[in-house]
């Protein structure tokens, strides 16, 4: 496994190793499973173990559903509705209990017994998962903080951009070839973007550029985890398994920097029963994001991320009063037209 994975890494410093069509899909389709400050998506091909229970896509996918929108209204909820503004504070929190939990369900049930096939060396850890665990930090930090200048609505409109990011590093690192095909899409999606920005009521230039930077961290770190980990299989939850510490110890650093003990102290206000529930629904997503990988195809999962985030600018409208203008829902038509295409036509 190591042997394959250094092959890889020097095909990489030649600039000669490419992204096929299946990995390429198998990042959307991460993008897809995941949620803000939330879920720790598989990082490359996941392994279903035999051990493990399954459940039908009719059953998983409307849990995801819930459970992912739940955990971006909850966040929302919290930063906005209850005042508790500290972003890097909530997502280290968010991973410190996700590191707690998955060593819990590591030593009381099956789900994690993909970390045993999973062999962290010095080199792998220095080289591999500790930059890629940077990158995660950055994304998550500057998502969550996203939520304090910009809708629900808007952000979820601003990430259909990510599939974009991701091929024009592709592009720019030489890691994959371009076609007409992809520029198209490329050029639907970002002009859906555009339109969509255009027609936000509440545009803050602060939020959209912290939402942007976010979608740049995020395609960096799933470009980099098909390239350094390229091979290794592991689900959401030994995912979860070995970059919450990670990400959380490099939070944890920052905090004092950032928020210092403000959130503390604020802890006390709200009340610490809703931090507890908080990341327990954060944590119950990514189990539920073990059976839905491989409980569908590509498409199914791609179809549902759609559905997802219509329900999410559905609910932003109604919990929150977020405005949605015409224009608005034209451009994120086309986006998301763009995105169903570029899974139809398997990234080519």
């Amino acid at each position: 496994m190591s042997s394959s994975r250094s092959s890889n890494e020097k095909d990489y410093e030649k600039g000669s190793l490419t992204i096929n069509n299946e990995e390429r899909s198998s990042m959307l389709d991460e993008k897809n499973s995941s949620a803000d400050g939330s879920a720790l998506p598989s990082p490359v091909i996941a392994s279903n173990s035999p051990s493990k229970p399954k459940l039908s896509a009719t059953a998983i996918i409307p849990i995801w559903i819930v459970l992912s929108s739940s955990v971006i209204i909850y966040n929302n909820y919290l930063y906005n509705t209850l005042q508790f503004r500290f972003p890097v504070f909530l997502v280290t929190w968010h991973l410190t209990f996700a590191a707690i939990g998955t060593r819990v369900l590591q030593r009381t049930t099956h789900l994690v017994d993909g970390a045993k096939d999973v062999h962290v060396t010095k080199d792998m850890f220095l080289r591999s998962i500790l930059p890629i665990g940077l990158l995660f930090s950055a994304s998550l930090i500057l998502s969550n903080t996203a939520y304090l200048y910009l809708s629900v609505a808007y952000i979820q409109m601003l990430k259909a951009f990510t599939p974009v990011a991701i091929l024009l590093i592709s592009w720019t690192f030489r890691i994959q070839e371009p076609s007409k095909r992809l520029a198209v899409i490329v050029f639907m999606i970002s002009c859906g973007v555009a339109l969509a920005s255009r027609g936000e009521l509440r545009f803050n230039l602060v939020g959209f550029l912290t939402q942007a930077a976010a979608v740049a961290f995020e395609a960096s770190r799933l470009v980099m985890i098909q390239i350094l980990l390229h091979g290794l299989k592991m689900d959401p939850l030994v995912s979860l398994h070995y970059y919450a510490p990670v990400c959380a110890i490099i939070n944890l650093a920052i905090l004092p920097l950032t928020e210092g003990l403000a959130p503390f102290y604020e802890v006390l206000r709200i009340g610490p029963l809703i931090l507890l529930s908080n990341a327990f629904v954060a944590f119950l997503l990514n189990v539920a994001a073990v059976f839905l990988v491989g409980a569908g195809s590509g498409l199914v999962l791609t179809l549902a991320g759609v559905f997802k985030d219509i329900l999410l600018i559905t609910g932003s409208v109604l919990i929150f009063g977020s405005t949605i203008t015409p224009l608005q829902i034209v451009g994120y038509s086309i986006a998301l037209g763009g995105l169903i295409l570029f899974k139809t036509s398997g990234g080519k």
